[in-house]
């Protein structure tokens, strides 16, 4: 089962994403009136993201970008950062600007996600040879508290109107749910990176807790963008 797993990592990865994404194409005009559209458009973003993130595969001496071995880009680190770590939580940052309806919680979202990506900006600045080695804890920790704040104020809205008694209907509980429960699981494993190298034939490197990391990436990742998927068909637009 490991095995299956690992060597079908990116595999099983992408379908998910691929499932939520087309799913999100198809019901484009069940929702083209709510800001529920954003939403699929940020879908297909991750797709073509992770796609092309996925060049990092062929960066052996036998493979396609054989030529990017010794360059600054020989790994995607960069990328995932730039994509996900940063892209990803100035997006829900401001797609929970657009759901919400409590004026304060719309500035402090707007304030904490500017200061975020400002931060982000100057320490990658600060460490731009290890943007393109490896990830920034401190990144992926400060983005985690982003999305937990939009995600609480988003909960305490719902709680606190009439909304709470048709939650179960809503595409953005869904959404709220599955991104709070993914940034609590991987979040705590940033804190392990700095014990791990990701040089394959590097002999300190601990096969454990690379195989342990990809599974639990793997099954949060089939989790999130499963809920994505049927959160979109099974919900209705917010305006309805």
């Amino acid at each position: 089962m490991k095995d299956f797993l690992l060597n079908n990592y990116f595999f099983l990865t992408y379908s998910v994403e691929l499932l939520a994404a087309t799913t999100g194409v198809i019901l484009y005009k069940k929702y083209k009136g709510t800001p529920a559209k954003y939403f699929i458009f940020f879908l297909v973003y991750l797709t073509i993201c992770d796609f092309l993130g996925s060049y990092a595969k062929y960066v052996y001496p036998d493979r396609f970008f054989s030529f990017l071995i010794g360059s600054v880009i020989e790994k995607n680190h960069w990328w995932t950062t730039s994509y996900w770590f940063i892209g990803a939580i100035m997006f829900f940052a401001f797609y929970y600007r657009k759901i919400l309806e409590t004026k304060i919680f719309k500035k402090i979202i707007k304030f904490a996600s500017y200061a975020f990506l400002g931060f982000s900006i100057v320490y990658i600045g600060f460490n731009i040879k290890d943007f393109f080695n490896k990830f920034f804890p401190v990144i992926s920790i400060l983005g985690a508290l982003i999305i937990f704040l939009c995600s609480i104020f988003y909960f305490l809205e719902t709680l606190l109107s009439d909304r709470i008694l048709t939650f179960y209907k809503s595409l953005n509980f869904y959404i709220s749910a599955a991104i709070f429960i993914w940034w609590l699981i991987i979040a705590p494993l940033d804190f392990y990176d700095v014990y791990f190298t990701y040089e394959i034939g590097n002999p300190d490197r601990d096969w454990n807790f690379v195989f342990l990391r990809w599974q639990i990436y793997l099954f949060a990742n089939i989790f999130m963008y499963s809920t994505f998927t049927f959160a979109l068909i099974w919900c209705k637009p917010e305006n309805d």
